[in-house]
């Protein structure tokens, strides 16, 4: 039963090295009706999904979306969008990366390899609206 039919709230991976960031995000997040957990790299959005190295399938949060930011220390949001894309068990979760750098190259190579969509930093909320309309007509698909 998909999250916009059962009543929870669609639940969010928010990936992002910056603590001021993470936290605007979080909160654009939450007014806007999400359910959201937080990671500080790639690496540790990877374990919370089940995939790092440390990562146990207990902790592992059942997620409707991923919103990363590209530029991280470690592993960038390709890096990250592209495990994800290429794992059998979390290809089918949304991505979206963010991003204060304007790249038409970096942006066209992330939606080549399968984000839902490149946004510019600062987010706002009409982009946290246009994400929450999107994923409930995407749960309404699925």
């Amino acid at each position: 039963m998909s999250a916009s039919t059962s009543g929870e709230k669609l639940h969010v991976l928010a990936v992002d090295d910056s603590v001021v960031d993470r936290r605007m995000v979080e909160k654009l997040l939450r007014r806007s009706s999400f359910r959201v957990t937080t990671a500080d790299s790639g690496t540790r959005a990877l374990e919370l999904l089940g995939l790092g190295e440390g990562s146990s399938h207990s902790q592992e949060p059942k997620v409707n979306m991923i919103i990363t930011d590209y530029c991280m220390p470690g592993m960038t949001g390709y890096d990250l969008l592209k495990i994800v894309k290429e794992s059998s068990t979390l290809r089918g979760i949304p991505v979206f990366i963010m991003s204060s750098e304007n790249v038409p190259t970096r942006i066209n190579r992330c939606l080549e390899e399968g984000a839902e969509e490149f946004l510019l930093k600062p987010l706002r909320q009409s982009d946290v609206l246009r994400l929450h309309n999107q994923m409930m007509r995407m749960n309404r698909v699925s």
